[in-house]
C-alpha cells in the first residue's frame, strides 16, 4: 500500500483533479456510515451526536469514516440532501388531474406511508429545522420554494373552479406535512397514548380528515 493509498487501498493522489467513480466497496462502506448517522443523528440531533458514534453504529474506525466524508458535517448534508429528494417526491408527483380530490388523496397517504416506513428520516429533517435550518436554508429556498408555489397554484387552481372545496393552498400542504409527521416524529408518544393498530387508525383518520375538508 503505497502513502497515498486510503484505507481501503484506493489511490488517493490527486482525486479532488480525477474524480473516478466508486468502486462497490467504497458504496458499500458510503451506504453503512449514511445508514449508522441517520440512527445518531435522528435520535441525538446534530449537535448531540459525534463521529465517533457513527463509527461506532457502522462497525468502522472513525479514520475510516474520515476517509469517505470530510467530517460530521458533511455527513449530515449528504443525508439531508438525499432526503430531500425523496421527500419531495410524492409533491411532484401532483399533476393537473381529472379527479383532483383522489390526487390530494393520494398525496396525503404517500406522506403517511413514508412517515411509518422512514420514521428515522423525518425525525432527521425535523430536528434540522427546529435548529434554524442552518445546513438546509439554501435548499429549502432553491428547491422546496419553487416547487411549493408549483403546487400551491396547481391546488389553487382546482379551487377557483370548484373542483375542491376552498382553503388556503399553502397551508393545507403544512397541515398535511403536520398530521401526517406526526406519526414519525412523535412516534415515541404515540406508542405510549395509542396501543392499538396505530397505523390502520391513522390512515382512516386522515382520509376522513382531508377529504372532509376538501370535498366541494
Amino acid at each position: 500500500m503505497s502513502p497515498h493509498d486510503g484505507p481501503l487501498g484506493e489511490s488517493t493522489d490527486g482525486e479532488a483533479d480525477r474524480p473516478r467513480p466508486r468502486s462497490r466497496i467504497q458504496k458499500r462502506n458510503r451506504a453503512r456510515i449514511l445508514d449508522a448517522a441517520l440512527d445518531v443523528f435522528s435520535a441525538q440531533g446534530f449537535r448531540g451526536s459525534t463521529l465517533d458514534q457513527i463509527a461506532d453504529g457502522a462497525g468502522m474506525s472513525k479514520p475510516n469514516v474520515l476517509y469517505y466524508f470530510d467530517g460530521k458535517e458533511a455527513i449530515h448534508v449528504s443525508l439531508l440532501n438525499a432526503l430531500m429528494d425523496r421527500w419531495l417526491d410524492p409533491l411532484r408527483t401532483l399533476q393537473d388531474t381529472d379527479a383532483p380530490l383522489d390526487a390530494l388523496m393520494d398525496y396525503v397517504h404517500a406522506k403517511l406511508d413514508m412517515s411509518f416506513t422512514m420514521p428515522r428520516e423525518s425525525r432527521l429533517f425535523a430536528s434540522e429545522v427546529l435548529q434554524g435550518a442552518p445546513r438546509m436554508s439554501p435548499h429549502l429556498e432553491s428547491g422546496l420554494r419553487p416547487l411549493l408555489d408549483e403546487k400551491c397554484a396547481l391546488i389553487g387552481g382546482w379551487m377557483a373552479a370548484g373542483r375542491i372545496a376552498r382553503t388556503d393552498p399553502r397551508h393545507l400542504v403544512f397541515s398535511i406535512w403536520a398530521v401526517t409527521q406526526h406519526y414519525a416524529d412523535f412516534e415515541a408518544q404515540v406508542r405510549v397514548l395509542d396501543d392499538g393498530p396505530v397505523r390502520k387508525a391513522a390512515e382512516a383518520h386522515v382520509d376522513t380528515l382531508f377529504r372532509r375538508l376538501l370535498t366541494p
